[in-house]
């Protein structure tokens, strides 16, 4: 489905991650390749913007990172970032320019572009977020099924079968989820969509929407 597609989610210039998606279609090809991605590119970082913090942990020395908070590696923080009090860093992430991790809020296995917030309680995990993207208080993305099996992405024309096990969300730039808000295994959200609080969000929802309920998303205008 195009409107799923890289291309039409991401301004690709807003990531360090961007060669990983060089030759994909949908975003989440990606998400087994994170943790060794992660890897390459750190070794590579230059030494006098970069600092190395344990093993395979890499942080901009223009970034802050608070004594509470926990980096675990494969991880990248770059430039400007901010990882708050006791934000849990799991591993196999990068957290673009600009980017806010706030209290509580655990990441793993997920690509954050510059300027992504997700500051209040939130779980990030096998996800893409996009330039911008925002997630409101207690808001998470759901990466396993109940029942375990493959995750399938659903849109209104078809059904994608990607394979993978684990899937959170990919948000498309400029994303804005509400308040306490449940993205469940393979949510796709296009660009510029708002999300109400409190929502259960499944499947693909279009660019430039407003997401009141699974009945209810209205077009933007």
């Amino acid at each position: 489905m195009e409107a799923m597609k890289i291309r039409n989610l991401y301004d690709l210039n807003e990531t360090i991650a961007a060669p990983l998606f060089e030759g994909k279609s949908y975003p989440w090809e990606l998400l087994p390749e994170i943790k060794s991605f992660i890897v390459k590119l750190g070794n590579s970082l230059p030494e006098d913007r970069f600092e190395k913090r344990g093993e395979d942990v890499w942080v901009a020395k223009s970034a802050k990172v608070a004594p509470t908070a926990c980096l675990n590696g494969p991880c990248i923080v770059d430039e400007d970032a901010e990882v708050r009090h006791c934000a849990f860093v799991r591993g196999s992430a990068i957290i673009g320019k600009g980017a806010v991790v706030g209290n509580s809020t655990e990441l793993k296995n997920v690509i954050l572009f510059n300027k992504v917030q997700v500051p209040h309680y939130n779980y990030v995990g096998d996800s893409i977020l996009g330039y911008k993207a925002h997630m409101g208080a207690g808001s998470i993305t759901s990466n396993v099924k109940s029942d375990k099996t493959l995750v399938v992405v659903k849109a209104p024309e078809e059904q994608m079968e990607t394979g993978l096990k684990k899937f959170g969300a990919m948000l498309g730039d400029n994303v804005e989820v509400g308040c306490n808000s449940v993205l469940n295994p393979g949510t796709v959200i296009g660009r510029n969509t708002n999300v109400y609080p409190t929502s259960m969000v499944r499947g693909f929802v279009p660019e430039n929407s407003i997401y009141k309920c699974r009945t209810e998303i209205a077009e933007k205008v």
